[in-house]
Parts: structure tokens; sequence; C-alpha cells
């Protein structure tokens, strides 16, 4: 009987040692990278262990859904297994099944209601499905956890700039900074709160941060050179839309922003060989052009072409009100039909009633003058 039980014994002792050796060989091969392999030798081990594995390395080759079949089998037979779960939902969020992945977040959460990863990542399912006051509900949660959780803080940060809700993105930007001062997604969206407020001169030094920090994009110059014309910086302003035009010489849009730097500077030839350029690279939409050529022949007193520019202008989009506005006032300030005169802003009022409010009370009041005068004319 002692022979057989140490018999039984030994035997165990090889097969356990057979399958950490298969184990460890699985296991260099999965470190390495060669994933196939590695598969066929955890298969050859068998259990949880291995099965999780398994799950890894097609998750690693873009097998999803091998990878998250043998990830449910590890849940489905380790139920409190948290770690395969977690790595399970982050899979089904990957591969956008929501509803799925909100279903194990959920069931993560209920587990452990102290991890603030569970409830950043149900805060993210949750964001996918448009849920947006759930999803902004457990990133809180997730920063109620723990106070430093920037992915959360970002999160909401960057909802409340969107929605230009200056103070709350105030208060979550400033608290991740707190952590870590040089996050440039958290600078970036600090410039953006600041910019969107009209605070342009405190804008700048964080736009410019934000290239130190390598995020040398477009947008950051494009906001920049805004900034600078803003702040009365005409030179930098220059120099940030030139490395954008050098990046792509076909937006229109640069070439109308450099135009109203000169514009400003009051070098208004300069700034009209710029919205040509722009007029001349723009499709289909010519308005912008002609309404700000319009302005420069309005402030050079050259009303009869601003009056004309104003026009076309509004031949190209006739949606907006403050051209016809400029048609108005323009032919106010050069003709001498009294008739003509009042028939613009009868039509302002008709066509474009409750839009600008200022212009609309103006364009009123101009009316009962012109009507005083031309009464008085017949008289």
């Amino acid at each position: 009987m002692k022979h057989l039980i140490f018999s039984i014994l030994l035997l165990l002792m090889f097969k356990a040692e057979a399958q950490s050796s298969a184990l460890a060989v699985a296991d260099s091969l999965y470190i390495i990278g060669n994933y196939s392999k590695a598969i066929n030798e955890y298969s050859k081990v068998g259990g949880l262990s291995a099965a999780l594995q398994i799950a890894r390395s097609y998750n690693a080759v873009g097998n999803y859904e091998k990878a998250i079949t043998q990830y449910q089998y590890v849940v489905d037979e380790d139920v409190e297994n948290q770690l395969a779960q977690f790595e399970l939902g982050k899979l089904l969020l990957k591969v956008n099944r929501f509803e799925d992945a909100k279903s194990v977040f959920t069931n993560l959460s209920n587990l452990n209601t102290t991890n603030p990863e569970f409830q950043f990542y149900l805060g993210e399912v949750n964001r996918h499905l448009d849920a947006t006051g759930a999803s902004l509900k457990q990133y809180k949660k997730a920063i109620d956890l723990d106070s430093t959780h920037l992915r959360s803080l970002f999160q909401l940060a960057k909802h409340y700039t969107i929605k230009q809700e200056r103070d709350n993105a105030l208060t979550y930007i400033l608290k991740g900074l707190n952590y870590y001062e040089n996050d440039v997604s958290l600078i970036n969206l600090h410039a953006l709160v600041l910019f969107n407020d009209a605070q342009f001169e405190k804008a700048i030094p964080l736009f410019e941060h934000v290239l130190e920090l390598g995020e040398d994009k477009n947008y950051v110059y494009e906001k920049l050179g805004i900034s600078y014309n803003k702040n009365w910086e005409f030179k930098k302003a220059k120099e940030a839309y030139a490395i954008l035009l050098k990046r792509d010489d076909t937006n229109s849009q640069i070439y109308f922003d450099l135009a109203s730097v000169y514009q400003k500077e009051s070098k208004l030839d300069s700034a009209k060989i710029f919205i040509n350029k722009a007029m001349a690279v723009q499709k289909p939409i010519f308005a912008n052009g002609y309404n700000q050529l319009a302005y420069i022949a309005r402030e050079q007193k050259d009303f009869k072409n601003a009056f004309k520019l104003f026009e076309r202008a509004h031949k190209e989009d006739t949606s907006d009100a403050l051209i016809y506005y400029n048609i108005a006032t323009t032919y106010d300030q050069f003709g001498t039909d009294l008739k003509k005169k009042l028939g613009y802003y009868e039509n302002f009022l008709k066509d474009y009633p409750n839009q600008h409010p200022y212009y609309y009370e103006t364009a009123k009041k101009r009316i009962s003058e012109l009507k005083e005068e031309i009464h008085f004319a017949k008289d």
C-alpha cells in the first residue's frame, strides 16, 4: 500500500514538473511575442491560467473574436476573476461592443466598489453610448476614489470645455495640472478655455508651451495666430500663419486670417492681396472674401466699390443678415435716392426678422428718419 501511494505521489510530481516545464516554455514564447506558438503550448498545458494566456495571445495578434471567446470561458469558470473581466471589458470596448462592455464593467464596479479604473471605463462605455450624464457621473466617482485620476479629470475638463462652461472646465483642468503640470492635453484645454473666453494674452503662453511639449499641430498655430492678432502682436501672428501656409497653401481661412492682420496694421493693399489669394483657393463660396474686401473699400472711403462688393457677397451667401445690413448702410453713406435707401432697410427687416437685435433696432430707427426726410422732401 505504501508503495502504491508513493508511486501515485511520484507520478503526480512528474506530471506537475512536466506541466510546469510546458508552462515555462509557453510563457517564454509569449514574452518574446511568438504568440501563435505560445497558444499551441498553452493548449497542451490546459487550465484557467493557460486559457487566460491564450486569450491574451489572441488579443495580441488581433484575433479579437477568439480572444473574447477565451476570456469569456475564463470568466464563466471563475466569476470572481476581476483581471480576466477587466481585460475582456477593455477588449469589448475596443471592438465597439459597447452594451457587452457595459455589462462587464457594471459587474466589476459592483464586485469592487473602490477601484477607480472600473468607474472610469464604465464612464467611457457610457460616453460611447451617448449617455453623457451617466458618463460624467462615473468619471466623478473615479475622481472621488482617486483624486489624481488624470484620464477622468481630462474627460470632464474636455466635456465642459466643449460646452464652454468655463468655471467647471477650469476646476478639473487645474486639478489635473496640480498633479502633473506638463500634461499636454490639459494645458491645451486650459489654453482653449482662455481662448474661448477671449483672454488671448493669457492663452498665448499656454499654446506656446503646448508647442514646446511637442504638440506641433496646425490647430495650435491657428489659435496662436488669432491670439497674437487680437493681442496686437502682428509679427508673431504672421510667423504663425507662415508656418501654416508652408504646410498647406490651399487653406483659404489662413489667407483670410493673415489679411485680417494686415488690415489691423492698416496695410490695406497687402490685406487685399491675401484676400484675393484666399478667394483664388476657396471653394465654392466667395462671400467671406467679397465681404472683407468690402470692409477695406469702406475703410478707404470708397463707398461705391464697397457697396458693389457687399452685393456680390450677398449673392454668394444670402443667409448672412449682416452682409445685407452692410448693403443698406453703405448705400446710405453714398446714395442720393431716399426711397432706395428706405427700401434696403425695409428689406432687411422683412428678410431677416429678429436677427442681430442691435442692427434690427438701428434699421427701424433709420426707417423712421428716412420716412420723415421723404415727407419733408415732398413738402
